[in-house]
């Protein structure tokens, strides 16, 4: 078996795996493998100069493929990859490019373990080049390259693309098993404190839960024309409802494991770097990996898929669980709507004030795309009272172009069944872009108040037009 290690971003050598490569190769035996640590390939890749993007990466990963493990004909010998952090995105994104859907049962790679991947991103993305770079967790003094940076932040436009993509995948179907195994834990001797993302519950410290996890729901709920007047603060409004279009979404079922007592780095609890032994039977990632590894069909897979909730289930007993909602504004026209509030809404009134206390952790704009934001709220909390709308009041809401404003009233369970645990849902919301009448009119040339003023409305040919040097192409109003 060939495996593939890929690191996270602005790893500068590949000490940043520990013993794991050896760690896996030495207990292989005990699950049926055959891994020769000569049969593995630690990766490298360049990630901390600005103009390098995670396509960039992709492409170099490609030719690294054809260069390293290549068979005679050229073709890439069948392989599996386990990844960490940033390394996971770069490994999709390569198989999406050269691969996607359609010929996903063509790729080579059979199995991608993902240890802590930022799949929809990671909060530290968004506080800065020079303050994310001096994070001992992840860049160990390396400064951030920006293009990575950007799709990293919450609720990019590559990261959606990317989850859109991945919904018409049959994973195990082509024979492609992916997994994802992650930690809640913090080890604070790895953070200088310089926020509060460092000691975020239901992270890592740098990758929260639901943005590793590869389960996720997507819906797109549309502008209609019936109208309800609700209470907002101490006003009656109006406003237009919103309606599912077409059905929520959701990608095939994927391993979810949240590994207990892992970290994203350090030698003490990170995922990758706390395997300080071949022998490491204290570490249960190890186990995991293998058993990952192991997988031949399609029950295998589904097998792994309750073994790996079975372990998540422990390691969050006791313990809350967080949700992520990834809101995208647009306009019928497909354009971003960059003035805006949202509410979300709780109870049978669709209150704003009706949802429990203490539900809410944080909120990011994206700043490539304001018209993305991201809200991290905790799941236990906030399915003590429902989650059951939305109120979006968008701006302009008067002049020549505006906007309505929008709620979506939750029928049943429709949405709030689709806020997991551990998971991110992404929500895009089209708004009607209103133009007033007044924007464009016609006047009647025969109106004698026209005549009066010594307006009317004369047609030039073609001629006329090049000897008046006019840029006009049809009709045009002139004074006399």
């Amino acid at each position: 078996m060939i495996i593939v290690f890929v690191h996270g971003w602005s790893v500068t050598d590949t000490s940043t795996y520990g013993r794991l490569p050896e760690a896996l190769a030495a207990q292989a035996e005990d699950y049926n493998l055959e891994i020769n640590i000569k049969h593995i390939c630690l990766g490298r890749y360049i990630s901390f100069h600005d103009k390098v993007s995670v396509s960039d990466v992709a492409r170099a990963f490609e030719s690294a493929l054809h260069n390293e493990i290549a068979d005679s004909s050229g073709r890439i010998k069948e392989f599996s990859c386990i990844t960490h952090s940033t390394g996971g995105p770069v490994v999709r994104e390569w198989l999406n490019r050269y691969y996607g859907a359609a010929k996903l049962s063509q790729a080579p790679l059979c199995h991608l373990v993902m240890l802590a991947p930022a799949n929809h991103g990671s909060p530290l993305a968004a506080i800065g080049k020079k303050r994310v770079g001096r994070l001992k967790a992840w860049f160990s003094g390396v400064e951030p390259g920006q293009r990575i940076l950007e799709w990293l932040s919450l609720g990019s436009q590559q990261q959606l693309d990317l989850a859109k993509s991945h919904l018409h995948y049959k994973p195990a179907e082509a024979h492609f098993f992916p997994y994802v195994l992650t930690g809640q834990s913090i080890d604070k001797q790895m953070y200088d404190f310089i926020n509060s993302y460092l000691v975020e519950a239901g992270s890592d410290g740098v990758v929260r839960v639901p943005c590793a996890n590869l389960n996720y729901s997507m819906v797109t709920l549309i502008e209609t024309k019936n109208i309800e007047t609700v209470t907002h603060g101490a006003d009656k409004i109006e406003v237009h409802m919103l309606a599912v279009n077409g059905k929520i979404r959701r990608p095939p079922l994927a391993p979810l494991g949240v590994i207990a007592r892992a970290s994203h780095s350090g030698s003490k609890k990170g995922i990758m770097a706390s395997v300080l032994s071949p022998k490491a039977t204290n570490k249960p990632q190890v186990s995991e990996i293998l058993k990952c590894l192991s997988v031949k069909t399609k029950d295998d897979y589904a097998t792994r898929i309750k073994e790996l909730e079975q372990i998540s289930h422990e390691t969050q007993k006791n313990k809350h669980r967080y949700s992520m909602l990834v809101f995208v504004i647009k306009d019928n026209q497909g354009d971003p709507v960059m003035d805006y509030e949202i509410f979300l809404l709780g109870g049978e009134k669709h209150n704003p004030d009706k949802l429990s206390k203490g539900f809410f952790i944080d909120k990011q704009q994206n700043v490539a795309n304001p018209n993305h934001i991201v809200y991290y709220v905790d799941y236990d909390v906030i399915t003590q009272n429902k989650l059951t709308g939305f109120r979006v009041i968008a701006h302009p809401q008067k002049g020549f172009s505006f906007y309505h404003c929008v709620e979506y009233h939750s029928l049943g369970d429709d949405i709030h069944s689709q806020i997991k645990a551990n998971e991110t849902f992404y929500v895009e919301i089209q708004l009607n872009r209103c133009v007033d009448k007044g924007v464009f009119t016609f006047d009647n040339a025969n109106d004698p108040k026209l005549r009066q003023k010594g307006l009317i409305i004369k047609s030039y040919t073609r001629q006329s037009f090049k000897e008046a040097d006019s840029t006009l192409k049809c009709i045009t109003a002139t004074q006399l």
